[in-house]
């Protein structure tokens, strides 16, 4: 399902410069299809990258691919939220400035920038989290693909013999001899 949702949010990331102005949702220039190098650096980029690292999620059968796509998923998140402010300080390229009203300006931030990449950041450590836990399924696939087949007669003729009691000692004197113990010291 993570892996999924951030193919989605990389795609909504990476196109929704380019569509957004169709509904009145952008950033300047406000031009459907209109390339920009901020674009490219601070939406495209980021969104492919978000949607290699999905895809790497859902299809790898390798947990360490899968680990990288977390990690490429949310690098690129972090981009999304920390490149505007960040190109604005090294006076790179930016994408503009969003149009509209106060709260649609804020709305256009948490769409394009801030909110998208906190939940692709969420996303990918989410799955990164899943991946670095060996589960319960996987360590008994892996205790059988290195444990041989044992038939039952190997099993009778291999059994280990049992150990031999110390002197004096039987297994009810033992269990006696404990039970008393905490018995006296209750």
């Amino acid at each position: 399902m993570s892996g999924t949702l951030l193919v989605l949010l990389g795609v909504w990331g990476a196109l929704i410069p380019f569509v957004g102005p169709y509904f009145d949702y952008a950033y300047t220039p406000d031009n459907a299809w209109d390339y920009t190098t901020g674009r490219l650096l601070l939406q495209v980029l980021p969104g492919v990258g978000a949607v290699l690292g999905g895809l790497l999620v859902l299809g790898s059968a390798n947990r360490a691919a899968a680990m990288f796509g977390c990690w490429l998923a949310a690098l690129s998140g972090a981009w999304f939220v920390l490149g505007v402010p960040l190109s604005a300080i090294w006076g790179s390229p930016t994408v503009g400035e969003p149009i509209g009203s106060t709260t649609r300006q804020f709305v256009e931030y948490v769409g394009f920038f801030g909110g998208l990449g906190v939940a692709i950041v969420f996303l990918a450590a989410f799955a990164l989290g899943r991946f670095a836990v060996v589960g319960v399924r996987e360590a008994e696939r892996a205790a059988q693909a290195v444990t041989p087949e044992v038939t039952q007669e190997e099993r009778v003729t291999t059994a280990p013999a049992a150990a031999p009691e110390r002197e004096g000692e039987t297994g009810s004197h033992r269990f006696s001899w404990r039970r008393s113990r905490h018995a006296s010291t209750r």
